[in-house]
C-alpha cells in the first residue's frame, strides 16, 4: 500500500497552523479582560488608513463598533480554530474560518493593500494554507472528523 503523500502533506500543514493559532490565541488572551487593548489597535490602525479607504470604512463601520464582541471572539476563535487542526476535527469548515479571521486582520490593518503584502512572512503564506486547507482539507489521514 502506497503512502498517501498529499494527506500526509496537508496534515502537517494541518497540524502547524493548529499550533500557530493556539499560540496566537495564548497572546490575546488578556483581550478576554480587556477590550481596549484591541480598541486601541484598530484606532491606531484607523488613524493610519487613507480616508475613504476599505480599510477605514471597515474599522469605521465594522471593528471599532464590535470591539467589545471581537475582542472576545478572536481569541476564542483562533483557540477552537487552532484545536480542531491541530486534531482534524471538520478540518475544512475550521480553516475557512480561521482563514476569514486572518483575512478580516490584513484588511482592518491595511497590510493587504500594501504592495509588500505578498513579501510578509505569515500574512499570506497563512491566507494560503487556510485556503488551502478549506478547499482541499476533507477526509484527512489521522483526522479525528473529515
Amino acid at each position: 500500500m502506497a503512502a498517501d503523500r498529499r494527506g500526509a502533506g496537508l496534515v502537517i500543514i494541518r497540524v502547524l497552523l493548529g499550533a500557530f493559532f493556539i499560540a496566537q490565541s495564548i497572546l490575546k488572551v488578556r483581550w478576554l479582560l480587556a477590550g481596549t487593548m484591541l480598541g486601541g489597535q484598530l484606532a491606531a490602525w484607523l488613524q493610519d488608513a487613507a480616508p475613504g479607504s476599505i480599510s477605514a470604512l471597515y474599522l469605521q463601520r465594522v471593528a471599532i463598533p464590535g470591539t467589545a464582541i471581537f475582542a472576545r471572539l478572536v481569541p476564542i476563535g483562533e483557540f477552537v480554530c487552532g484545536v480542531a487542526l491541530l486534531f482534524g476535527f471538520s478540518t475544512s469548515l475550521f480553516a475557512f474560518i480561521a482563514f476569514f479571521m486572518v483575512l478580516n486582520y490584513q484588511i482592518a490593518s491595511g497590510a493587504i493593500f500594501h504592495p509588500l503584502f505578498i513579501a510578509d512572512r505569515a500574512a499570506l503564506p497563512v491566507l494560503a494554507a487556510t485556503l488551502g486547507l478549506a478547499w482541499g482539507g476533507v477526509r484527512l489521514p489521522w483526522s479525528l472528523r473529515g
